[in-house]
């Protein structure tokens, strides 16, 4: 694990369809709009989480285990136009991530568990990656999508998301194909909200998130999480 990589804030919230509507349209006033969304301001996200053979990543996050990595590649829109190859690490309380881009053959080798040829790379992500596969067995474990409408702000680099319609593969691992079924592990659609900055939240939005979304739960569980539990438990 990386000490010195940069350290964020992450505020989680499980929000109603009338706190999701009416802040978002107070966000869209003051805030810009991810560039990468439609007219709607909305992309689909679909990830393909990585655990090792003892599932370390599940059960250190289930365990509330303080400093901890989790592996993912991700596309964006069904697309294999781009893809991100993204090691999420918590330190206490603040998260960092690393993100690099790689080519499709890469992901698939590392989707079939793969680390051939990753231990002469020069990037110290795709290293990572080699020690884990090699010595822990990281392997996929778990696709997990959603659709993402999110607002920046350049002011400590705030991102405020909303994670939509939330899906698992259960238990395919397939990340490039269209056609797998995809199912909600909640018995309702719910929204996840999502607060990420550097050191402190701007007065004026902090004062927004309080006005529309006061009472809000909040909640430390993770997407992946809640997939790879549903999953679990249908099995």
């Amino acid at each position: 694990m990386n000490s010195t990589l940069p350290l964020r804030h992450e505020l989680k919230y499980i929000i109603s369809p009338a706190q999701e509507f009416l802040l978002s349209r107070a966000l869209d006033h003051v805030l810009a709009r991810d560039p990468n969304g439609d007219e709607r301001n909305e992309y689909a996200i679909r990830s393909l989480y990585f655990d090792t053979v003892y599932n370390d990543a599940l059960y250190d996050k289930l365990n509330g285990m303080q400093n901890r990595d989790k592996y993912r590649i991700r596309i964006y829109n069904c697309s294999d136009r781009v893809i991100k190859l993204e090691c999420k690490t918590k330190i206490g309380s603040l998260i960092s991530k690393r993100s690099i881009s790689i080519p499709r053959d890469l992901a698939e080798q590392l989707m079939a568990g793969d680390p051939t040829g990753l231990e002469s790379t020069r990037s110290g992500l795709l290293n990572d990656v080699y020690r884990e596969m090699t010595i822990h067995l990281l392997r996929p474990v778990v696709l997990v999508e959603y659709i993402r409408e999110a607002y920046l702000h350049p002011a400590e680099e705030v991102r405020i998301t909303f994670d939509k319609h939330l899906r698992s593969g259960l238990r395919s691992t397939e990340l490039f194909d269209p056609r797998v079924p995809m199912v909600p592990p909640f018995e309702h659609d719910q929204t996840i909200l999502e607060v990420k900055y550097n050191k402190s939240l701007p007065p004026y939005i902090r004062d927004l998130l309080s006005t529309y979304c006061g009472g809000a739960v909040q909640t430390a569980v993770s997407k992946y999480t809640w997939c790879r539990i549903y999953e679990e438990l249908e099995a």
